[in-house]
């Protein structure tokens, strides 16, 4: 079975720092594209941050404060997150998005709740 499990959610001040974790399976992992996405209560989820076996992406609200890596010998990607902000609350999901033969199919985690004070 496809599994994605985050970890290191929790309550921070603003300014402050987690670092979130997603651990997948190997089959999932092999495949070049993990992200992080969030979603607020009453809004759409986006994508945050993603990387491939190259390449990172970031969206403008979090460029400069957060780092998507991975480690393909623990086969878990992370998300480093600075200088947080009471905007960055939400529940954050581990997306892995692994090709087919029509294209892509996402698969998701469970999400971890990061809330940001004030």
């Amino acid at each position: 079975q496809v599994q994605l499990v985050e970890s290191g959610g929790g309550l921070v001040q603003a300014g402050g720092s987690l670092r979130l974790s997603c651990a997948a399976s190997g089959s999932i992992f092999s495949h070049n594209f993990m992200g992080w996405y969030r979603q607020a209560p009453g809004k759409q989820r986006y994508l945050v941050a993603g990387i491939s076996s190259r390449d990172t992406t970031y969206a403008d609200s979090v460029k400069g404060r957060f780092t998507i890596s991975r480690d393909n010998a623990k086969n878990t990607v992370y998300l480093e997150m600075n200088n947080l902000k009471p905007e960055d609350t939400a529940v954050y999901y581990c997306n892995a998005r692994v090709p087919t033969m029509s294209g892509f199919r996402d698969y998701w985690g469970q999400g971890t709740q990061v809330t940001v004070s004030s």
